[in-house]
């Protein structure tokens, strides 16, 4: 069975960014892509950065089972489907779900031998302003990620990893030696 890691963390933090370069460092680790009924961000393609469904779709696959988790976040829905975990879990890689807190407590249920890791950002402010510097997002958008975000932040002793990005490559360094731990476990 592949090893999974849960990487979570509030929106802006530069959880995908800190994946994608672990991802250079370490090519076995697979990111899970999750499904979303928002609309793709220019740029992301469907099947590589998101499976982008219509709402409609995601209800009936969760009342089908399709997910391990999912969750409802700004407005959208998020889920990781059974057939991302399920694909190449033979070989023992180690597969990383980037999701949101409610997803991560629901994989903590289901999934007890995850390792879950909280990436958090060295301030509210510093959050603040990578989300507005994205400029993907509304002002109401952004004030709606942020409230999110101290639900967030409060929840991050629930984690037996945290990680502040405060200086990325620090941060990846971080990520790195433990995923190196997981794929030394699943030798031994």
């Amino acid at each position: 069975m592949a090893h999974v890691i849960v990487i979570t963390g509030p929106s802006g933090v530069g959880k995908g960014t800190v994946i994608r370069l672990l991802r250079e460092r370490v090519p076995s680790v697979r990111l899970s892509i999750s499904a979303t009924t928002r609309a793709p961000r220019p740029g992301e393609r469907d099947g590589i950065d998101y499976h982008f469904l219509a709402t409609d779709d995601f209800d009936q696959m969760i009342a089908d089972g399709a997910f391990v988790e999912h969750a409802r976040y700004a407005g959208q829905q998020y889920g990781t489907l059974r057939s991302e975990l399920e694909e190449g879990d033979d070989d023992g890689d180690v597969i990383v779900l980037e999701i949101e807190l409610q997803g991560a407590r629901q994989i903590r249920e289901s999934m007890p031998a995850a390792l879950q890791v909280f990436i958090a950002p060295p301030s509210f402010e510093t959050l603040r302003e990578r989300l507005v510097g994205r400029g993907t997002d509304s002002a109401q958008t952004i004030d709606e990620r942020l409230t999110v975000a101290r639900e967030e932040l409060d929840a991050q002793g629930e984690f037996s990893e945290v990680i502040v990005n405060d200086r990325l490559g620090d941060a990846v360094d971080a990520l790195e030696l433990l995923v190196q731990g997981q794929l030394r476990g699943a030798v031994d």
